[in-house]
């Protein structure tokens, strides 16, 4: 038998064209961007893959003996099932994603998000192939008997067991978050984690939950665990139809009277409507209460209503610049008054 026979050329033809076309395959099964950082790592780990399997092969052709005494073959083979049960535990993904997964639009592109029946399901068939892909490398490694297979699985569940408490949190967490339905891929939310934060759910995973932070412009990674662990405000699920409603805070002097404070509100309130930038709902009119009598002026509270929970940052800041404009057209000071102490000295 020649070195180089069909089953060899085969072999390396194959691994050859998955290694090249491993980002168009990906692609076509995840719908992520390409230049994200997981997509690359996924296709680093399926390319890395294919290039051992081939120097094993090759290795394996090295040895002379039978297929029971070649060391080369034997990692062979254990390499094809790893890949097998790498490739075919995400083509099992896909299509349970598929099938139990939903549609949503996140920063203008369109993918399937997990539910929790893809979730769960995902979850039984990685088990499931896992305990499959050891059986059969146990059976590889020559460890035929059931006392000696029973020992080597034995070993993996200790193992899995003496470190569940790194891992099994964040399952149930995913798994919980995602069948209370109150943490939807998209949804604004703003939670306290040593600082407020503001910031869009991306993807819930097995381990963590992918967040992007809106005053900053960057991604945050925090485990499910965690994420469970905090005061969560889901500002995209509105308590009625009318939107969010949002507050702005104005300390202002006693001496102006309330009729020009109530006017200089709705002042600028029309003239938010009228600006395409401000996303405020015009329908439902701003309203204008009291919040507290300090000691140097008086807190009032402007509420009005918004379904543009994404730009939310936005608005606030241009609807704030708006209405100190309009105290000044006005004539309205927002100046919080100074106090002063006067220290009388006694005459002698």
């Amino acid at each position: 038998m020649s070195f180089f026979d069909t089953t060899l050329i085969t072999v390396i033809f194959v691994n050859i064209l998955l290694m090249a076309f491993a980002g168009k395959i990906l692609s076509a099964v995840y719908h992520e961007p390409e230049e994200s950082q997981g997509f690359l790592k996924r296709v680093r780990i399926f390319r890395i893959l294919n290039a051992v399997i081939i120097i094993a092969f090759v290795f394996s052709r090295l040895f002379e003996g039978g297929v029971e005494d070649n060391p080369g073959y034997t990692i062979f083979s254990i390499l094809t099932v790893l890949y097998l049960s790498f490739a075919g535990l995400h083509l099992l993904n896909y299509w349970v994603r598929g099938q139990y997964g939903k549609q949503k639009e996140i920063e203008g592109v369109r993918q399937v998000v997990d539910t929790y029946n893809s979730r769960l399901i995902s979850i039984f068939a990685a088990v499931f192939i896992f305990i499959v892909a050891l059986v059969t490398i146990i059976r590889i490694l020559g460890f035929d008997s059931l006392l000696e297979a029973g020992g080597a699985i034995g070993v993996v569940g200790v193992f899995l067991a003496l470190t569940q408490a790194a891992w099994a949190p964040d399952i149930i967490s995913g798994l919980v978050i995602l069948n209370s339905k109150m943490l939807d891929a998209g949804d604004v939310i703003e939670f306290n984690d040593g600082e407020k934060t503001l910031g869009i759910v991306y993807k819930t995973r097995i381990f963590y939950t992918e967040i992007l932070n809106i005053t900053n412009n960057h991604r945050i990674m925090i485990k499910n665990a965690r994420l469970r662990e905090q005061t969560i405000h889901n500002l995209s699920k509105f308590a009625s139809a009318k939107g969010l409603r949002e507050a702005l805070m104005f300390k202002i002097d006693y001496a102006v009277d309330e009729s020009q404070i109530r006017g200089l509100f709705m002042t600028a309130f029309n003239r938010a409507v009228d600006e395409s930038s401000i996303n405020i709902e015009s329908k439902y009119p701003v309203e204008v209460g009291l919040s507290n009598a300090g000691d140097h002026a008086v807190e009032w509270c402007c509420y009005y209503y918004t379904k543009d929970i994404k730009n939310i940052i936005s608005t606030r800041q241009s609807f704030r610049e708006l209405i100190l404009k309009t105290s000044k057209d006005m004539g309205v000071s927002l100046a919080t008054p100074t106090l002063h102490n006067i220290n009388s000295v006694p005459t002698s």
